[in-house]
């Protein structure tokens, strides 16, 4: 037997230690919550992307009474992204999330299907994307999606 070891890096911000591009887009991300439409869980998801020219495109999640209709802000926002700037990469993901008692305590991670778009956009501009995760008291900083989904699917088993 052998053991083989997967180690990431996270490094948690304050707000205040942020750069200011990162506050900016971190207050994109939290802005865009006020936009989900979220009936049914009363569970708001916002996220933020800054591309390579500095452009912000911000989404939020859509549910739907069919609960597999609906869709997560993370893929809202790299869908548009993607097909609105369609040579551009992105450069930082930012998520905020609350719920009804307001913004929570600690970062929420991507759903698995997100992190697997957000592995397609990194493989499709042949580079990772940061990844900025906040919460009232942290916001985490992750270097790409495979520090998310170490062992990923991706193109090369195809």
């Amino acid at each position: 037997m052998k053991e083989i070891e997967l180690n990431i890096r996270i490094r948690a911000y304050r707000y205040e230690e942020l750069n200011e591009a990162d506050r900016e887009l971190m207050d994109a991300a939290i802005d865009a919550t006020r936009r989900s439409y979220s009936p049914y869980s009363k569970f708001s998801v916002g996220a933020a992307v800054r591309l390579q020219s500095g452009t912000i495109v911000t989404g939020s999640n859509q549910e739907n009474a069919a609960y597999p209709s609906g869709l997560c802000a993370e893929r809202t926002t790299l869908f548009y992204a993607n097909s609105r700037y369609p040579e551009e990469a992105v450069e930082t993901l930012a998520i905020a999330a609350k719920n009804e008692q307001g913004f929570l305590e600690s970062p929420i991670p991507p759903c698995g299907a997100c992190r697997q778009v957000m592995l397609e956009t990194e493989e499709r501009f042949k580079r990772p994307m940061r990844i900025l995760l906040y919460s009232l008291h942290d916001i985490y900083e992750i270097r790409g999606t495979k520090d998310l989904l170490p062992l990923s699917f991706g193109s090369e088993f195809l």
